[in-house]
Parts: C-alpha cells; structure tokens; sequence
C-alpha cells in the first residue's frame, strides 16, 4: 500500500472515531498533497508525499518554537499533538550516532576536505536520508567535522 493510500485510510478510520483533531490534520496533510499534484501536473511518488509530509512536520516544530517564546504553551501543545500525528508517516531518525557515522562516511566517500565542500556533503546525507535526518543537526556536525 503506498503512502497516499494509507494516509486516505487512516483519514477515514479517524473520520469513523470522531477523533476531530487527527482528521483536520490529517485533512490539511491530503490537501497539501493535492496542491503540490497540481503543481507539478501528476500524481506524486512515496518519496514525493514524504516529503509533503516532512515539510509539515517542520513547519510544526518552528510555530512550536514560535509560539514558546511568545508564551502561548496552549498553542505550542496543540501543534506538539498535530506534529505528533505526522510524525507517524516519516520513516524512523537516525540517532546521534548513527548520523554521527553517516557525515564521517559521506565525507569520506565525497573526499571533503574544508568548508568548501560543505553543500556537496549535506546534499549527499538529505538525499540518501530524506525524511530521516534533522538538516539543523546534520549541518552542525558537518560543519563541525569540516572546521576541525
């Protein structure tokens, strides 16, 4: 089943327990969807919708992080438990470590050798881990490793 498909199916099985805040959420994701098919003029890949999703995830934390710093804890709580409903659609993070040992790799499988090389790194990591990697986290240890 792909990804699209088991949104639709979670939809509706939250429609049918009247769980109101996963369907709006899950409501806005389907349409967010939509919107990006109709701009690029055809249906989108698993990889595509993933990253829909990823986008919406981010989005959520930043108005999570927003909404702390001018005080709203009822606001930042309610798109913690929207953000916690998408998460479900992302594969799993890479830990620490392990992406500890994915920027040492890719810098040795790209020969980076200074700051310079920076972009070509983290276009490497985000492409072979979409969805699994924080770019804020994998930046700082990029650039970590580069600068020492």
């Amino acid at each position: 089943m792909g990804l699209f498909q088991q949104i639709e199916k979670d939809f509706v099985a939250a429609f049918k327990a009247k769980r109101s805040e996963e369907v709006a959420v899950l409501r806005m994701l389907k349409a967010a969807i939509k919107n990006k098919e109709v701009d690029v003029r055809r249906s989108l890949s698993d990889a595509e919708i993933l990253e829909v999703v990823a986008k919406q995830v981010k989005q959520r934390q930043e108005s999570i992080e927003q909404f702390r710093a001018a005080g709203r804890t009822d606001l930042a709580d309610a798109e913690e438990r929207e953000l916690h409903i998408l998460q479900a659609y992302l594969p799993q993070p890479l830990t620490e470590a392990e992406l500890a040992a994915v920027v040492e790799e890719t810098i040795q499988a790209t020969g980076a050798t200074g700051m310079k090389d920076m972009g070509r790194v983290m276009q490497a990591i985000l492409s072979a881990y979409a969805g699994r990697v924080d770019g804020k986290i994998a930046s700082a240890l990029v650039r970590a490793r580069l600068s020492a």
